[in-house]
C-alpha cells in the first residue's frame, strides 16, 4: 500500500479562488486543471503544486519519486509513475503544513485525492475556504481502508466540468422534459428538474390509475373488506419475505461453505492435515484453525484490532476461545506454485519451542490468502522503542540492550543450526525482534524465510528483505546463505550503539545507509564519539570497542569474512559474562536461559572471540563451559519435503 502523507496546514489550507491570472494549465499533452497548478498562485494549496520539468516530453512530477501521468477532476484520481530508482519500495511523499490528502497503491497506480481532510458537513459550514464553488457541484467523501480521507467535488448529473472553478460545470446539453417525453415514468407526480427529474406520490385522496397512467380520485369502497384484503395481503407478503430472507441466508451460508472448502483445498489444507497426523509431536502443537474462530477472536477483523501492517502483511490482536491472547497476521498474497512450501513452512516454525523465538500456534487455510496464528507479544518491537524512546516512555539499559541482543543472536543461531532443516530468516531488522511483557527478545515474522536442507550451502532466490539491512552480496548475487542473517543482524548491532534508524537524514538533510555511515565513521573517528550518548554513559570502553568490532565483522561485503550466528552468539554471552564479574548488575530475566541446541557438531566452528583485555585463561574457561552446555537435538520434526 502507497500512501502520499503530509502534515496539516497550520497557515493557509485550501483557497478556493485562483490568486494569479493566466496561469499555464498543461504540461505538454496533461492537462493539469485547477485545484492543481504548477506556479505559484495557480493551485488552491502547496500539496497540489506539480512540477513540469521538461514539457516536450510531458514530464510532470511530485518529485524526484513520483511522476504524474494524468489528472481526472471529476473522478478524483491522478495517475502516479514511480521512477525506476524506487519502484520495488515503499515510499511516503511529505509536505510540510498539509494534510493527508492522498492514498492509492502499486507500482504505477491511479491514486485518490481530496482537497481538504474535512467531511462534506464541516467543508460546508466553512464558506470561505469551500471548494465546490460551482453552482452545478456536489461534495463527495473520499475514504480508505482506514476511515475518511476528506472530500473532493463532482459535477452533479447532466453536468459536465470543473467544479472547483465558478460556472466550472455546464450544462451536457440543453434540458429535455422526462415527464413529457416519457409519461407515467414516476407512477406518481412527475417534476421536470434540470438534466434529470424527480418524483413525488400522488396527492391525498388520490391514487395512480395504470390505465391513464396519472393520479385519480380514489373510489369509495367497502371499509370491512378493504381492511381484510389488506391484512391478508400484508401477512402474505410478510410470510413470503421471511421465507425468502431464510432460504437466501441458507444460500449465501452454503455459498461461504463452499468457498472456504475451495480455498482450502487450494491452500494444500488436506497436505498440511495429513502432515500433522503422520507426526505424532505435531498434533498436540499445530491447529488448523476455522475462519469463524478468527472472525470472532478479532470481532470479524475490527479495524480497532489492527496492531501494524509489515512488508509480508498485517497483523490483528485477537482472543481465542480458550483466552489465549494472539497475533493474527494475514499474509499477502502467495503464487500457487509457493503453496506447497508455505505448508511445510508452516508445519515446521510450528514446532520450533525457543523462548526467543515467536510461536507459532497454526493457521487458517479458509481464506484467498492463509492466516497465520501467533503468540501475542504485548511490547512492540526493538525499532519503536529504540527509535521512539521518548514517545514511548521506554528506555532500554545497556544491559538490556546487551541482553536482548544476545537473545535474538541465539535464536538466529538456533534456526541456522539447530533444527534438521535449517530456516534463513531473510528479513533481520529490529521490527522484527518484538518484545514481550518482561522484554525478553522474540524474533518475529518469516514471511519472507527459506528452508534449506543442511547439505545446501546457498539457494538461489528472488531477492527480499528490507532497505539498510539487506546483505550487498545477496542483492547482487540471489545467492542466499546463514552469511545474509548476519549481515543484517550487523545493522542491529549499530542501531544499538549509535540509536540511528538504518536509513537516517544525516546533517545535510540527505538520506544516508546507517551500514555505510558507521564503518566511514570507524575509520575516521575514535568509536566513543560515534557511538550515543547513553551508551557512552552506561557501557565501558572495551564493550563498545568489541561491539564495534563485531558489527564491523558482521558487516563485511563478504560472506565469507562474516562470522556465523553462533560465533556472533558466543562473543555476546562472552561480554555479557564479563560484565557481570566485573561488577556491573547484568538484568537476566528470572525464567533461565536455554541451553543452544546445535545438531552439526561444535567442530563445525572455527573459535571466534574478541579479547576483551582480560585473562585468556577466563576467556578460555568461558568457552569450554558454553560448549560444554550444548547437546545434540537429535530428533528430526519428521516433515517430509
Amino acid at each position: 500500500m502507497l500512501v502520499m502523507l503530509a502534515s496539516y496546514g497550520i497557515k493557509g489550507g485550501y483557497n478556493p479562488v485562483e490568486q494569479k491570472t493566466n496561469c499555464h494549465r498543461s504540461c505538454g499533452d496533461i492537462n493539469v486543471p485547477y485545484p492543481f497548478g504548477l506556479e505559484e498562485g495557480c493551485f488552491a494549496r502547496k500539496l497540489f503544486q506539480l512540477n513540469c520539468t521538461n514539457a516536450t516530453s510531458s514530464s510532470l512530477q511530485f518529485d524526484d519519486e513520483h511522476q504524474v501521468t494524468y489528472i481526472e477532476i471529476n473522478d478524483g484520481l491522478v495517475g502516479i509513475k514511480y521512477t525506476p530508482y524506487f519502484e520495488q519500495q515503499e515510499f511516503k511523499v511529505y509536505v510540510d503544513n498539509e494534510p493527508d490528502l492522498y492514498i492509492g497503491s502499486g507500482e504505477s497506480s491511479s491514486v485518490q485525492w481530496a482537497v481538504a481532510n474535512l467531511t462534506c458537513q464541516e467543508a460546508k459550514q466553512n464558506t470561505s475556504g469551500y471548494a465546490c464553488v460551482s453552482f452545478n457541484s456536489t461534495c463527495l467523501g473520499v475514504n480508505s481502508t482506514d476511515g475518511l480521507i476528506g472530500y473532493r467535488c463532482q459535477c452533479m448529473s447532466g453536468f459536465q466540468g470543473n467544479p472547483y472553478i465558478a460556472s466550472g460545470c455546464q450544462d451536457v446539453a440543453a434540458d429535455i422534459d422526462e415527464c413529457m417525453i416519457t409519461p407515467g415514468i414516476c407512477k406518481g407526480v412527475c417534476h421536470n428538474t434540470i438534466g434529470s427529474y424527480s418524483c413525488t406520490s400522488c396527492l391525498d385522496k388520490t391514487q395512480y390509475d395504470i390505465t391513464i397512467m396519472r393520479c385519480t380520485p380514489i373510489k369509495r369502497q367497502n371499509l370491512v373488506l378493504g381492511v381484510i384484503i389488506g391484512l391478508s395481503s400484508g401477512f402474505g407478503v410478510l410470510l413470503l419475505s421471511l421465507s425468502a430472507t431464510v432460504l437466501v441466508h441458507r444460500w449465501r451460508k452454503d455459498i461461504q461453505k463452499q468457498l472456504r472448502r475451495k480455498y482450502f483445498e487450494k491452500n494444500q489444507g488436506l497436505l498440511l492435515e495429513q502432515l500433522i497426523l503422520s507426526d505424532e509431536n505435531a498434533s498436540d502443537k499445530t491447529k488448523i484453525f476455522t475462519l469463524e474462530e478468527l472472525e470472532k477472536a478479532t470481532n470479524n477483523f475490527d479495524p480497532t484490532r489492527i496492531l501494524g501492517r509489515g512488508g509480508h502483511g498485517m497483523v490483528y490482536k485477537g482472543i481465542l476461545s480458550d483466552q489465549r491472547v494472539v497475533a493474527i497476521k494475514r499474509s499477502k498474497e502467495i503464487a500457487e506454485d509457493e503453496i506447497n512450501q508455505f505448508i511445510n513452512e508452516v508445519a515446521i516454525l510450528s514446532q520450533i519451542n525457543h523462548r526467543n523465538i515467536v510461536k507459532l500456534f497454526g493457521c487458517c487455510l479458509e481464506t484467498e490468502v492463509p492466516l497465520l496464528v501467533y503468540d501475542f507479544v504485548p511490547n512492540g518491537s526493538l525499532f519503536e522503542v529504540l527509535h521512539s524512546g521518548s514517545i514511548s516512555g521506554i528506555a532500554l539499559s545497556w544491559d538490556d540492550c546487551l541482553r536482548i541482543a544476545t537473545e535474538a543472536a541465539g535464536a538466529l543461531c538456533y534456526l541456522h543450526s539447530a533444527a534438521s532443516i535449517s530456516v534463513f530468516h531473510r528479513d533481520v531488522k529490529s521490527s522484527n525482534i518484538l518484545l514481550d511483557a518482561h522484554y525478553t527478545a522474540k524474533v518475529s515474522d518469516f514471511g519472507a524465510s527459506r528452508l534449506v536442507s543442511i547439505d545446501q550451502t546457498h539457494v538461489v532466490t528472488n531477492v527480499q528483505g528490507t532497505f539498510g539491512y539487506l546483505d550487498p552480496e545477496y542483492y547482487h548475487t540471489g545467492q542466499l546463505n546463514e552469511k545474509s542473517d548476519v549481515y543484517s543482524f550487523g545493522v542491529v548491532l549499530v542501531e544499538l550503539l549509535l540509536r540511528r534508524q538504518p536509513i537516517f537524514t544525516n546533517e545535510t538533510g540527505s538520506k544516508q545507509n546507517l551500514s555505510n555511515y558507521f564503518l566511514w565513521e570507524l575509520k575516521a573517528k575514535p568509536i566513543k564519539q560515534i557511538v550515543a550518548t547513553q551508551v557512552c554513559e552506561e557501557a565501558t570502553d572495551e564493550e563498545i570497542k568489541s561491539v564495534a568490532s563485531l558489527a564491523e565483522m558482521c558487516l563485511r561485503l563478504h560472506s565469507a569474512d562474516r562470522p556465523t550466528m553462533k560465533q556472533v552468539e558466543m562473543n555476546l554471552q562472552f561480554l555479557r559474562t564479563k560484565r557481570s564479574n566485573s561488577g556491573y548488575v547484568v538484568q537476566d530475566n528470572a525464567e533461565e536461559i536455554q541451553p543452544l541446541l546445535c545438531t552439526r557438531g561444535e567442530s563445525r566452528y572455527e573459535t571466534f572471540s574478541i579479547i576483551l583485555g582480560g585473562n585468556s585463561n577466563s576467556e578460555s574457561q568461558y568457552s569450554q563451559r558454553f560448549n560444554s552446555s550444548e547437546h545434540d537435538f537429535g530428533s528430526s520434526f519428521g516433515v517430509p519435503r
